[in-house]
């Protein structure tokens, strides 16, 4: 990547997954510090995200034409008129919007043909947007293992292997059949968004049954063991406001 810009489909693709996990972080675990900094009192903001996985709220910058495609201007004046599930709800759908816009923005100025484009698009479609990840719109059958559907107390797993309560394990051979593997597969972090992986820790919330990668919400599974009934940030901090 010379000079940082991205030149080829798989650079402007890692550049996008940057940019949209900086975004997702502002809008679910880091929901709260971004409501604060985006007060309607406060001039014209914009939410951008950047390559290294942060985000930043800021005003627009001052050269015309930007360097980059600019992310909606003004987010910040409609948040006390709007609930505000709706109005993370409106801020998601303008940065998958954003995301779009510079990936594709990337293609044009180096000159990707017919086939590079639609590899970049499939690539990117590939993974739920952050509207989805926001609303928790996402369809079940791909964001959640089929395993959670009956599972009653906290879901977690690790390793491929769903947990259950010592209720539901009642009864069941303690065999290595596997046959629930495919269907985690599908299963995205809300936070992160990014795909199931055997090899990690991942627990649901109970409140909005997304699944998370541990990492990302901070839980190992020692915590786990002792946690009755996990609630996420996103759900937790919408609790904490009402």
């Amino acid at each position: 990547m010379e000079g940082g810009i991205p030149r080829t489909v798989d650079e402007v693709f890692t550049d996008f997954k940057g940019r949209r996990a900086g975004l997702i972080k502002a809008l679910t675990t880091d929901v709260e510090r971004f409501y604060q900094q985006c007060h309607p009192e406060k001039e014209n903001l914009c939410l951008y995200g950047f390559p290294n996985e942060t985000w930043e709220v800021n005003l627009p910058v001052e050269e015309v034409p930007p360097e980059l495609p600019e992310p909606a201007l003004g987010i910040n004046f409609a948040r006390d008129g709007m609930q505000e599930k709706d109005w993370l709800s409106l801020v998601a759908v303008h940065t998958d919007s954003w995301l779009l816009a510079v990936a594709f923005y990337f293609g044009a100025r180096f000159g990707f043909g017919k086939n590079e484009r639609k590899r970049l698009f499939q690539m990117i479609n590939d993974l739920p947007t952050i509207f989805e990840l926001v609303t928790g719109s996402a369809k079940q059958s791909k964001d959640q293992p089929a395993s959670a559907a009956h599972n009653n107390g906290t879901k977690y797993k690790s390793s491929g292997k769903s947990h259950q309560s010592e209720s539901e394990a009642k009864g069941v051979k303690d065999d290595d059949s596997g046959g629930g593997e495919d269907d985690e597969q599908g299963a995205t972090c809300g936070a992160c968004g990014d795909n199931y992986g055997t090899d990690e820790f991942w627990i649901c919330c109970d409140m909005c049954e997304r699944w998370f990668h541990g990492k990302c919400v901070k839980i190992t599974p020692a915590k786990a063991e002792h946690i009755k009934q996990y609630k996420c940030p996103s759900c937790s901090n919408k609790k904490a406001r009402v």
